[in-house]
């Protein structure tokens, strides 16, 4: 290592150092964000020390999964340098090998829109592309605008890195036609399909012709067996598949686990189908870094949620159920699994419209809500726009006299909690920035661990 890279790590370290001392989370990203703007090259020279290189998962939906899925299945082969606060800017992923100097792999979750500059400066080994849906329009803008970019970064790999991709998103796959070393996933049980493409789905129309796609199976949103009537273009032939899918309503689901290792039923302690493909993607990308079907076997058999995502919290003898919401395609695959495994009587649903959030709202509007208006007794909207929320749900027809609107997180929790049964469950669906307050209330209350430390 340079004496200039040198100074520049050890400065960042000790700020970092100090941060954590005095108690602020911001100590994961802080000294990522100091050498980042000091030196942004410093991170290319941190990549090139893994002796195992690295390996980035994007997508819109379920990187951080998909990543906590790669940690489990090959912690015990590597040691990995991994950001599994979530910190996936340039500046999380510099603090992230600041902190790992004896790592051997560099296992990086990176968001969408940073994907192409970190590529260009790690070199990856790996680069995983779970889905792209639509997401935060006032940041990325249209989808086919980071589709593009994607295309962009992809068309500068390195032929020896390996390129893993979910066969099932048209715009996805798309990025590995041509190239030799690319593996490709997906789902292969159309008993679970959806009748017909939801209305918001995002990926309708030919990327080759802008025909519209016909779907022999869709499954999450526009992801599924799609061809295209008018030029043929088709979702390219399976690598890595799940078949015989069992979705065991809020607990679990098992599939068959098809490699070109072999074939090996895996039980996953997470419900639904997006689960199977964050899962798929882990699988395919472990593949890519050498791991065996035992190991991914057993990785998977034992994975816990990452926080907020699908996560049990109890509450003296009440419980709380969280599922993250963020995106039309990704709140609409949450409303999927209450409704196979039961929808709670009491609902909070919090929307914000933070940075982390994206401003713009609108999307709620697309997500299919109905399912769970018809089921639920009493709904707690809260959170800065809690109003839309209400608005969204009073058109489509939920009484007015089972509808509260709390915008105060805390307040909004405890009137949930208050509406819950004794022994029930309350049933709680935010957004980004509103998760990471409920769960802060959660840890104030003794109820979970700080975040920060589960992490640490």
């Amino acid at each position: 290592m340079g004496v200039r890279l040198t100074v520049e790590t050890s400065a960042a370290r000790f700020v970092g150092r100090v941060s954590r001392v005095a108690g602020r989370g911001g100590g994961t990203t802080l000294p990522g964000k100091l050498l980042w703007k000091v030196d942004p090259g410093a991170i290319d020279a941190l990549a090139a020390r893994l002796p195992s290189g690295v390996a980035l998962v994007s997508a819109t939906n379920g990187k951080t999964t998909t990543s906590a899925m790669l940690a489990g299945i090959l912690g015990d082969r590597y040691r990995l340098a991994w950001n599994n606060s979530g910190a996936n800017l340039a500046s999380g992923i510099a603090s992230t090998l600041l902190s790992a100097p004896s790592a051997d792999l560099g296992l990086l979750e990176v968001d969408e829109f940073a994907l192409p500059e970190v590529m260009r400066r790690v070199q990856p080994r790996v680069v995983s592309l779970g889905n792209l849906f639509r997401d935060q329009l006032d940041r990325y803008g249209e989808l086919e605008h980071i589709a593009e970019r994607w295309r962009d970064a992809v068309s500068g790999l390195s032929p020896a890195s390996m390129l893993v991709v979910n066969a099932d998103d048209p715009l996805v796959a798309d990025l590995a036609d041509g190239r030799s070393r690319a593996l490709r996933y997906g789902l292969d049980d159309p008993r679970l399909a959806r009748s017909s493409l939801q209305h918001a789905a995002d990926s309708k129309y030919c990327v080759r012709c802008g025909g519209p796609y016909s779907y022999a199976a869709a499954y999450v949103g526009h992801l599924g067996d799609y061809r295209c009537p008018a030029c043929g273009h088709a979702r390219p032939a399976l690598d890595v598949a799940a078949s015989a899918i069992e979705l065991q309503a809020l607990e679990a689901s098992e599939f068959d686990l098809v490699t070109p290792a072999g074939t090996a039923r895996v039980r996953l302690p997470l419900p639904g189908l997006y689960n199977v493909y964050n899962a798929l993607a882990a699988t395919t990308t472990a593949l890519a870094l050498d791991a065996s079907l035992d190991e991914i076997v057993s990785g998977l058999g034992t994975f816990t949620a990452a926080f907020g995502r699908f996560e049990r919290i109890s509450a003296g003898d009440q419980g709380i159920l969280m599922l993250l919401i963020k995106n039309p395609a990704g709140a609409n695959e949450a409303v999927r699994t209450l409704e196979e495994g039961g929808v709670p009587k009491t609902l909070l649903i919090a929307l914000n419209d933070r940075i982390a959030d994206g401003r713009d709202v609108s999307w709620i509007w697309d997500v299919d809500f109905e399912p769970l208006l018809l089921a639920a007794e009493q709904i707690v909207v809260s959170g800065e726009r809690a109003a839309e929320l209400a608005l969204r749900f009073t058109y489509a027809g939920f009484p007015l006299t089972q509808l509260e609107v709390i915008p105060d997180l805390r307040e909004a929790l405890d009137r949930g909690l208050e509406l819950t049964r004794a022994g029930g469950e309350l049933g709680v669906l935010p957004t980004y920035t509103a998760m990471l307050e409920l769960r802060a209330i959660a840890v104030s209350r003794g109820l979970v661990r700080p975040f920060w430390e589960e992490a640490s």
